[in-house]
């Protein structure tokens, strides 16, 4: 079944938009950000071999819940 938004007021309309808009910038932000640090790059492939390696904990680890 196909979810449709009724009776959506203005001001839904424009924290919709907004916060669409906000992750669009970071996202693309994040992007500039990894192709001009070499860093950031290699700490990235650092925490995907610690995750290949199951060198990560949990949430509860983390959290001690």
């Amino acid at each position: 079944m196909e979810k449709k938004i009724k009776d959506l007021t203005i001001d839904e309309l424009e924290l919709l938009i907004n916060k669409t808009v906000h992750k669009a910038f970071e996202d693309i932000s994040e992007d500039i950000l990894a192709l001009s640090s070499e860093e950031y790059i290699k700490s990235i492939e650092e925490a995907r071999e610690d995750f290949k390696k199951k060198k990560t904990k949990t949430f509860e680890e983390v959290f001690s819940v």
